[in-house]
């Protein structure tokens, strides 16, 4: 946990001046009940009034400056703990963003959001009462002990007795909770990632009806936390009445031994007083320290979490002098590349070898499975290759700034994803400077502008999360036109034209043509991609086809089977 701290270096002031302000509210009142004692002995039982109201006045204004101190700590512990929080939350969304996709699989994004939210609120809490009670606290069971043994050092043993019973009790109640405590952050994560799946899927859970079996699934979930709080609940109810039961012993010794000594005239009935008061400030102190443990192992089981995250390698390493190449073409080649997504799985991709010109168009196909994606995605680095090398314009594209070789590239993935915010908005993401003029001239070549022009807000046209406010289609072409409108030398579309009726395939596929690009067009359909200047074709990782259309099928026994496989299923249709 300490290893989070120095991300609130910038509140180094607010961490030192916090618990020093409460150390002084401790401070004031420690010495509240000597002042008691001194009105009720010397003034009340004397009807000395001069007494009487001077300890009054100096009673209030102890109680007043130390909550003026009071508030000035919780200032500051509020500014350097959400100060923390925020500086820790950038800090790991920067590390995530920095992370390869087989980074992000190894993790899965529902554990990720919980680390971002759930576990760093742990921290800022522990940040906040770290500054709030951890001087506090001990200082006020060690002082009440120390004025005890001031007032009466026989009295002070009853308060040295309790110390090792009361924190017995707390021992026990750690050593069972801590255990629960990290069972609940897994079973928080296991809960969140229930709800991303049904709010993802809820059409697909429609669709097959299972909402019933989804909702009991929740349940069991939902109820298995519910159970593990219930059961660090039960624990930390336990605390209280067995603390007011060492508390009222330890308040009954005082009084029998204090009233023994007030008749033999070694006590007063004020001393009394302070020493019950010392009394609960002890036992109250102790208490909040044993909250302070229990969120503090919540906050150690969090830190691991974090830290977990910070200590994964980056395995996407860029070299400390790149090479900037002098002009981009989008000339790609692939030679000999074999590729895993982790070493408990097969190879996707088994030593691929083919060259791509600048400019060309490329079609790709191939069964389900065959690696089409897979080969796609590591263009632009989302993964690193076991073996082998990728070429861009002639320069292995480990040797390149991994911001500029994706700058260059465009991908549209098999599954489109639209962020909320305009149409405007989505489109501005290919090119931030992008002009209303831009945006209408990527919208008519991905074959978009007809249906953007027939909204009523156009460009300014809300898309909800998702983009679920337009079909499937729509959101296609939507995507496209944002890859488009930033001009890339490299255009990947990843079966992206599967929701496209036959005749906007062809127009969008024409005007792919038009632009100064390499395209890479992956489709299980033949017909989309049979005026591509090459088709490669794959099968289980492999290469197993590279030429034109004419070639293959007269070539490739495979890539015949495709072509008239579909053939059959269109004429059956």
């Amino acid at each position: 946990m300490l290893r989070l701290f120095p991300y609130a270096k910038n509140y180094r002031k607010e961490i030192i001046l916090g618990p020093t302000f409460k150390f002084l509210e401790a401070v004031f009142e420690l010495f509240l009940p000597l002042l008691m004692a001194r009105l009720v002995d010397q003034g009340i039982q004397q009807q000395n009034w001069t007494v009487i109201w001077q300890m009054t006045f100096w009673m209030i204004l102890a109680s007043i400056t130390g909550l003026l101190f009071a508030i000035t700590c919780q200032y500051f512990s509020s500014i350097a703990s959400q100060g923390f929080g925020t500086e820790l939350r950038n800090q790991l969304m920067e590390k995530i963003n920095r992370l390869s996709h087989r980074e992000l699989n190894y993790f899965g994004s529902n554990t990720l959001i919980t680390r971002l939210t759930n576990d760093i609120n742990q921290m800022q809490l522990a940040l906040a009462m770290v500054i709030r009670l951890v001087v506090r606290a001990p200082f006020l069971s060690i002082g009440a002990l120390i004025m005890a043994f001031y007032i009466d050092w026989q009295i002070g043993l009853i308060f040295l007795a309790i110390l090792p019973i009361f924190s017995l009790l707390l021992f026990l109640l750690i050593r069972f909770s801590v255990p629960l405590f990290r069972l609940v952050q897994q079973q928080l994560d296991r809960l969140n990632q229930l709800v991303a799946q049904n709010l993802s899927g809820v059409r697909i859970i429609r669709a097959f009806n299972r909402q019933e079996r989804e909702v009991d699934k929740f349940q069991q979930q939902s109820d298995a936390l519910n159970e593990t709080y219930l059961k660090v609940t039960k624990l930390s109810i336990i605390l209280s009445p067995l603390t007011t039961l060492v508390l009222n012993l330890g308040i009954i010794g005082i009084f029998m031994i204090g009233g023994f000594k007030v008749e033999l005239g070694h006590l007063q009935q004020g001393e009394v007083l302070a020493l019950v008061n010392y009394m609960n400030q002890m036992l109250l102190a102790l208490i909040v320290v044993s909250n302070l443990v229990i969120i503090f192992t919540r906050a150690e089981a969090s830190a691991k979490r974090i830290n977990e995250v910070f200590d994964l390698p980056i395995s996407l390493s860029e070299k400390d002098e790149p090479t900037m190449p002098r002009q981009v073409r989008g000339e790609i080649i692939f030679n000999q590349v074999d590729f895993r997504y982790s070493p408990e799985h097969g190879r996707a991709l088994r030593k691929v070898s083919f060259q791509i010109p600048a400019g060309a168009f490329l079609g790709i196909t191939g069964p389900t499975g065959s690696g089409k994606s897979t080969l796609t995605q590591l263009i632009p680095r989302f993964y690193d290759i076991d073996t082998g090398e990728i070429l861009v314009d002639g320069i292995n594209i480990k040797d390149w700034p991994l911001d500029y070789l994706r700058r260059q590239i465009a991908f549209v993935p098999q599954k489109s994803v639209l962020i909320r915010g305009t149409i405007r908005e989505n489109l501005q993401w290919g090119k931030e400077t992008a002009t209303d003029a831009d945006c209408w001239q990527a919208l008519e070549l991905a074959q978009g502008a007809e249906f953007v022009r027939l909204l009523p807000d156009q460009l300014d046209t809300l898309i909800v999360e998702g983009g679920k406010n337009f079909s499937g289609g729509q959101i296609q072409r939507l995507a496209i036109a944002r890859a488009l409108i930033a001009q890339p030398k490299i255009l990947v579309l990843d079966d992206s034209l599967s929701a496209l009726d036959y005749q906007t395939d062809w127009l969008l596929r024409q005007n792919l043509r038009k632009i100064p690009a390499t395209v890479l067009l992956i489709s299980q359909r033949v017909s989309s991609i049979q005026e591509a200047d090459q088709i490669l074709v794959l099968e289980k990782g492999r290469v197993v086809g590279l030429g034109s259309h004419l070639d293959l099928l007269q070539q490739v026994p495979y890539y015949q089977e495709i072509v008239h496989a579909q053939e059959e299923g269109e004429s059956n249709a």
